[in-house]
């Protein structure tokens, strides 16, 4: 089975929970008023799009409608979808191509899957012909060395670690020094699951960035914050936290499979105005990939399918 199979079957609690609904609320309608977007606006934050996002396809809707796009209830999912890609698309800037060591750092709170998600990208890297290194960041958490250890081994790629309890900024500055000697295209940076009330451990990660930007100029050229799909609006809040400490420049989402609250992924981008970056779909190796607006689309609204799964082959 294809990358976009996965994510399609791994939406089916989300395609229930909201875009059915809306299907349903649409064509019990014979014209468009201010009950139908009543309910409308009740489906979306019961599927955890959230209040702000809400708000605004609401908005968009009604434009739709004063556009003349939308004239019966039937036109409103098609217009819906095309609002939905244009919201993850917007302001999506590819990173540029970029000689030397591109260092990456995970962040996130204990539990979303820092560490998998490391190794999964770590293998994404490795078939695309990069080099890839991991750093073991998190001296923090009980066995997080070992964990990671054991996705280098099966990845097959380098580790920087220390004994636990060690500065995680002098495993930083290992790993970046050793990184740059030998020419690694991708640094992986491991760090602790940060609660959002323990400040010293956010300006550990502060230290951490310095540091590593004294061996590699501009590092870390990118920050993704991972999250967990299944905790909904909450994962939203994390968001705004981290992003208020760390400069973020992507999200990394995970568990879509295990949920019904898929459209937390437009809020994220709604209200933090970061890239989702990478989406994962379930526990393989394999089901991690970078994120794809117009795929996402198509396989939260079920169209293009047969195209999509040929390209997928």
């Amino acid at each position: 089975m294809g990358f976009f199979s996965r994510l399609r079957d791994s939406l089916t609690k989300t395609k229930e929970s909201m875009i059915r609904n809306i299907e349903t609320v649409v064509r019990g309608y014979a014209k468009i008023d201010e009950d139908m977007y009543d309910d409308l606006e009740a489906v979306m934050l019961t599927s955890d799009i959230g209040v702000e996002t809400t708000e605004y396809l609401l908005d968009k809707i009604r434009e739709g409608v004063k556009s003349k796009e939308i004239k019966e209830g039937n036109d409103v999912v098609p217009y819906l979808e095309k609002c939905i890609v244009a919201l993850l698309e917007e302001n999506k800037v590819p990173l540029p191509e970029r000689e030397g060591t591109e260092v990456i750092f995970i962040v996130g709170v204990n539990g979303v899957g820092k560490t998998t998600t490391i190794g999964k990208m770590a293998k994404y890297y490795k078939e695309q012909g990069k080099s890839v290194m991991m750093a073991a960041g998190d001296t923090f958490r009980a066995a997080a060395s070992e964990q990671l250890t054991i996705w280098a081994e099966r990845t097959d790629v380098p580790i920087v670690k220390h004994q636990e309890g060690a500065d995680a900024a002098a495993v930083v500055f290992d790993a970046t020094a050793s990184a740059k000697a030998k020419g690694i295209d991708i640094l992986l940076v491991d760090t602790a699951g940060r609660l959002q009330t323990k400040s010293n451990l956010m300006e550990e990660l502060k230290k951490m960035a310095r540091i590593a930007s004294r061996n590699i100029e501009g590092a870390p050229q990118e920050t993704l914050l991972v999250l967990d799909a299944t905790t909904g609006q909450n994962a939203v809040s994390q968001a705004k936290l981290f992003g208020e400490v760390v400069p973020l420049t992507g999200v990394v989402l995970t568990k879509l499979d295990g949920t019904a609250k898929g459209g937390v992924i437009l809020s994220v981008k709604r209200e933090l105005g970061v890239p989702v970056c990478w989406v994962g779909v379930g526990e393989g190796i394999d089901d991690l990939r970078p994120f794809d607006a117009a795929k996402f689309a198509d396989a939260l609204f079920d169209r293009n399918v047969e195209q999509r799964e040929q390209e997928d082959e």
